[in-house]
């Protein structure tokens, strides 16, 4: 099988189906008379991205032509793509996707509603880079509160190379600072050209030595579940069960869930805790 054929075989087919999807009024143009076919035509998607009609057709066709990133980036403007969807363009055309920025401010709410009501789970959604996007109050009681992070410095790697009240709750550190450590790495290997990693990267080694040292090693770690042993200075051992899910309508978000393990009394501590109302302060660096 051909595969290089197939990717511009696919890349051909993803413009054409979100071309469909635009009408010329979104695109500010008039709407002219009746059309055959929904969408944008292609002279117009080729006229408004700045590039000639015959080279977007052959791309359309699937040819086996190069595509730069300026073209990319202006056809992601005219077909109106979201993150998800320029990320698969920039790899159908076998090229980094730009510059990641956490998205803060898009959590739907129903998924912090799904985490506001795991009452007796610590529970967080993060993305590919381990930015800390929601969390419910379980989690802000046992860890801390995240809330009170800037944005920039809400990321689970930075908190775990840079926050020893954190990394004290963990009586095996050193393992469970090299898993994630791990995890992060295989998650970000797509986007390892993409200057946020690359300065984030370059802060935390100049930060952390733990970090300095082994991101050279390469280590590579799979996300599964698993088990999360805690020790919490004031409720003591605290066992958990930790799942993560992926976020159905953002692939590029994750949910991981602290589970009370049964047959012990971690849940009757988090219950505890919980009424105590006390949320732990970061102490981040």
């Amino acid at each position: 099988m051909n595969y290089t054929k197939q990717r511009h075989h696919e890349l051909g087919d993803f413009l054409k189906t979100r071309r469909a999807k635009i009408s010329p009024e979104q695109a500010g143009l008039p709407a002219g008379v009746r059309r055959r076919t929904p969408g944008l035509r292609r002279e117009e998607v080729a006229t408004l991205a700045g590039i000639g009609v015959t080279w977007y057709t052959w791309l359309e066709q699937g040819r086996p032509i190069q595509v730069s990133t300026q073209i990319l980036e202006s056809l992601s403007r005219v077909l109106m793509l979201n993150r998800q969807e320029i990320v698969h363009l920039y790899t159908l055309a076998q090229h980094v996707p730009p510059s990641y920025s956490p998205s803060y401010d898009e959590v739907n709410p129903m998924h912090q509603h799904v985490l506001d009501t795991l009452i007796d789970s610590p529970s967080i959604i993060v993305d590919n880079f381990w930015n800390i996007i929601a969390w419910n109050r379980t989690a802000a009681v046992v860890f801390y509160d995240f809330g009170q992070l800037e944005c920039s410095k809400r990321n689970m790697i930075r908190i775990m190379f840079t926050d020893k009240k954190f990394a004290s709750l963990f009586p095996d550190w050193e393992t469970h600072a090299q898993m994630m450590l791990g995890k992060f790495r295989a998650g970000c290997s797509p986007y390892i050209e993409d200057p946020w990693i690359t300065e984030f990267v370059h802060e935390l080694r100049s930060i952390s030595k733990d970090f300095d040292q082994w991101w050279p090693m390469h280590q590579i770690a799979k996300d599964q579940d698993s088990y999360n042993l805690l020790h919490h200075p004031e409720a003591g051992p605290l066992s958990f069960e930790l799942t993560s899910f992926l976020i159905s309508d953002n692939t590029n978000l994750k949910m991981y869930i602290n589970t009370p393990m049964s047959g012990t009394d971690t849940k009757e501590k988090l219950k505890q805790l919980m009424e105590a109302g006390r949320v732990s302060e970061p102490a981040v660096v």
